[in-house]
């Protein structure tokens, strides 16, 4: 019987095999002869031995350790983890996609880049701006790119502007992407309901202002009712207003950064459309511009001529190019299939349901988790543990980890920093009612634990193949080599 702690080398038996490889049909080799002698082996490598069905049910083991979307309930706030519809993989492998090169004669290509020119198109309208590049290869490195446009548009103008204004109510990936760029970061207050201070705002700009980041809903899943007036104080100083668009499943058909004043927005393919999202990549964050910025996005720039679609790169003010060919260009498929699948109506009904269910869910847990901000969210709300911790000891950590042994993977915690022992909780529109139910019902049972028993809940969870992981640790000595054990 395999333990959870074997890896395969623990499982190998000597003599065992899965597949032997047919007889030389040419003539034989040898090494030491052809290759130089500092790339020959003395040893064979100490590769695992094994039979096929020791080696399937190996991995068929450890996938069933995995906790994902396609098995159960993925409440992480600000991520988006909603199901990926089949179809969109089935698209994505059609061979006219997976067989294409990206050396390919364009004239060979054209298929492609009207994919390409067409997604683009769709997402522009959906976002409410008229140019776009899609090679950002994730949303932080969307930031990047839009950071970039925002100084060469100013030094283009010949305005060396210093500071980007980051609300403290943002995804952390802001501040980081605005520093890489160069700019010196500064913080926006909130006011007491959750949203950007208007005062604070305006104290905060002055002519060296290039930009504001602002995340819309912001991620206490709030809806900034003043975003055009930011928009509007921003403007008046030739500040640009960028749109960090990783919760956009929230607004999808209702409105758009366009309408709001914004002038730069990343999405997020693998989040807002559908595409597998996780486990380091691949992802998507496409960044959409107002017609003054369109000079200097990324070079090529799909674009459409009577005689077809073709990739632009005569754009002189162009920041460059800033990804291997033309982004991660399965996912790109992806995204348009759920776009081309879903249509209007059905975006609107995503954003619809994504708040219906968030609002739900946060109704049935506000009396157990306190929620700071109480008013009708948007996609996605923050409970804390704050009142919890105090009375048990037992902290929002405890109770991510406890609900791993009731099924369902944890939110995301203390986060955003502005509330004291966060849960970040966003259901999606994928989830139905007796799921949100579940969850909210699994939520409350931990904190009548944490009441009776606070020790059992620290010592969660005990159901899954390892206990509790030195996080740090993992982080800072990351060893993923196997070691024989004679080295």
């Amino acid at each position: 019987m395999m333990r959870p702690e074997q890896i395969i080398y623990d499982l190998s038996v000597p003599g065992r095999w899965g597949y032997r490889l047919p007889k030389l049909d040419v003539p034989e080799v040898d090494p030491a002869k052809a290759l130089p002698k500092s790339m020959v082996r003395k040893d064979k490598p100490p590769l695992p031995e094994l039979s096929e069905v020791d080696v399937v049910r190996h991995f068929t083991r450890l996938s069933r350790m995995n906790y994902g979307v396609d098995v159960g309930f993925y409440p992480l706030g600000s991520c988006t983890m909603k199901y990926n519809p089949r179809i969109n993989e089935d698209l994505a492998t059609m061979s006219p996609f997976t067989d294409s090169h990206p050396l390919m004669e364009e004239a060979d290509a054209s298929g492609l880049i009207r994919l390409y020119y067409e997604l683009g198109a769709a997402l522009c309208r959906i976002v409410g701006l008229p140019a776009i590049t899609l090679q950002p290869a994730a949303g932080a490195h969307g930031e990047m790119v839009g950071m970039l446009m925002v100084r060469a548009y100013h030094l283009d103008k010949g305005s060396e502007r210093s500071v980007v204004l980051i609300p403290d109510s943002s995804h952390g990936t802001n501040p980081a992407s605005a520093a890489l760029a160069g700019y010196d970061i500064q913080e926006v207050a909130s006011n007491g309901r959750g949203r950007i201070d208007i005062e604070a705002l305006k104290e905060a700009i002055s002519p060296q202002v290039a930009a504001m980041m602002v995340t819309n809903p912001n991620t206490l899943g709030l809806f900034e009712e003043e975003m055009a007036l930011v928009a509007e104080l921003l403007h008046e100083v030739d500040a640009l207003v960028y749109y960090d668009g990783a919760n956009a499943n929230a607004i999808l058909g209702r409105t758009t950064p366009g309408a709001m004043g914004c002038d730069i927005v990343h999405l997020n393919l693998h989040k807002t459309f559908s595409t597998p999202h996780g486990g380091g990549g691949p992802g998507s964050g496409p960044v959409v511009v107002t017609e003054k910025l369109a000079p200097y996005l990324p070079i090529p720039v799909a674009v459409k001529y009577k005689n077809g679609y073709h990739f632009d790169y005569d754009r002189p003010k162009s920041i460059g190019r800033v990804q291997a060919w033309q982004g991660n260009f399965l996912v790109l498929v992806k995204a348009f299939a759920y776009i081309l699948i879903m249509g209007e109506e059905g975006l609107h009904q995503v954003s619809e349901d994504a708040v219906l269910n968030a609002n739900y869910l946060m109704s049935l847990i506000k009396d157990t988790f306190n929620v700071k901000y109480d008013y009708p969210c948007m996609h996605e709300f923050v409970a804390s543990s704050k009142v919890l911790a105090s009375e048990t000891g037992v902290r929002t950590l405890d109770v991510a980890k406890r609900l791993m042994d009731y099924g369902f993977h944890p939110p995301t915690v203390y986060f955003p920093l502005i509330v004291e022992e966060a849960l970040m909780i966003e259901p999606t529109e994928t989830e139905d009612k007796a799921t949100l139910e579940a969850f909210a019902e699994a939520m409350k049972d931990i904190y009548r634990e944490a009441q009776q028993d606070a020790e059992k809940v620290k010592g969660a969870p005990y159901t899954t193949p390892v206990g509790r992981l030195d996080e740090v640790k993992a982080a800072k000595e990351l060893d993923l080599c196997y070691h024989p054990p004679d080295e």
